[in-house]
């Protein structure tokens, strides 16, 4: 939907706290914001629904039951096309820019290289977002305004969770399309209901990614690990096991919830919605004390 862009910049993220935390999970949805200002539209190639294809359309209302269980819900107001938070702050493509980047920049990153950069060169079928290049001020101005509050937001629900409970679990939560693109190592093939990342073992304790996956089974979902999906930048930036941050990312295939090419919710909207609920409830009854490292203070 259109929006206004110092609106967004003044509302960029929206929290939804439980009464009280009262399981060690933060929950969050980086890529599912819809907020696309007018002046965003207007100087793009693309149509309103082809800027939409990037969006992990809905899922900061399929998992919005975790809320009454006692867990906090961070989404992302700002569409991915735009802005995503799942990246390095500045990892940023050359080729888009009227003039030299800042040596801060990364500029030589496989995302980059993919299109896929904090400021999207492409949508996720490859398509072109803007007719002519961009002011590195534009980047800055979104950095500093939509990535920041969005990472503070989420330092400060995973600060408080550890120190509440000694340790803190991070679910980041997406979608993916059903079949494979052109720019996938799966390119044509199906792909299962779920894949769960964990960067290969690393970013969470074994034990999270498996009673996820058990949970998820249970529900009648196929699950995968680490394939096509191991995690991207948050996945890696706050799974520290050691230091009691647990990161497991869930990619749900979109076929399961939704009409793809329209971007509407199917008639199994509620069902899937209801099973992510039950899945968050199957974690929250789990026994988490041995995650816990004795840390409770700040761990960034």
């Amino acid at each position: 939907m259109a929006d206004d862009e110092a609106g967004l910049f003044e509302h960029p993220i929206l929290v939804t706290r439980p009464a009280t935390q009262n399981i060690p999970f933060v929950f969050s949805s980086p890529h599912s914001g819809r907020c696309y200002p007018e002046a965003f539209i207007q100087g793009s190639n693309l149509d309103p629904v082809t800027l939409r294809r990037s969006e992990d359309c809905f899922v900061e209302e399929l998992f919005g039951g975790v809320v009454t269980l006692g867990a906090p819900l961070l989404q992302a107001r700002f569409p991915r096309a735009y802005l995503d938070a799942n990246r390095e702050p500045y990892e940023l493509d050359p080729t888009m820019f009227a003039e030299p980047l800042p040596p801060h920049v990364n500029t030589r990153s496989l995302r980059v290289a993919g299109g896929l950069g904090t400021i999207a060169r492409v949508v996720a079928d490859s398509a072109e977002i803007y007719r002519e290049p961009l002011a590195y001020a534009v980047a800055e101005q979104r950095i500093r305004h939509l990535y920041m509050p969005f990472h503070e937001a989420l330092r400060a629900l995973l600060e408080q969770t550890l120190k509440s409970f000694g340790c803190a679990v991070l679910i980041d939560c997406h979608s993916m399309p059903s079949v494979g693109g052109p720019a996938d190592d799966d390119n044509g093939f199906d792909r299962p209901d779920i894949v769960l990342g964990d960067r290969y073992g690393t970013s969470c304790a074994a034990v999270v990614t498996a009673e996820a996956e058990r949970a998820l089974t249970r529900l009648g979902y196929s699950v995968t690990r680490n394939n096509p999906y191991a995690g991207g930048f948050n996945t890696e930036h706050y799974g520290r096991p050691a230091q009691g941050l647990h990161t497991l990312q869930i990619e749900i295939n979109r076929a399961l919830y939704m009409d793809e090419l329209r971007l509407e919710r199917s008639e199994n909207f509620v069902q899937v919605r209801d099973d992510m609920a039950a899945f968050a409830a199957e974690m929250a009854k789990c026994d988490w004390s041995a995650l816990e490292t004795g840390i409770r203070g700040a761990a960034f």
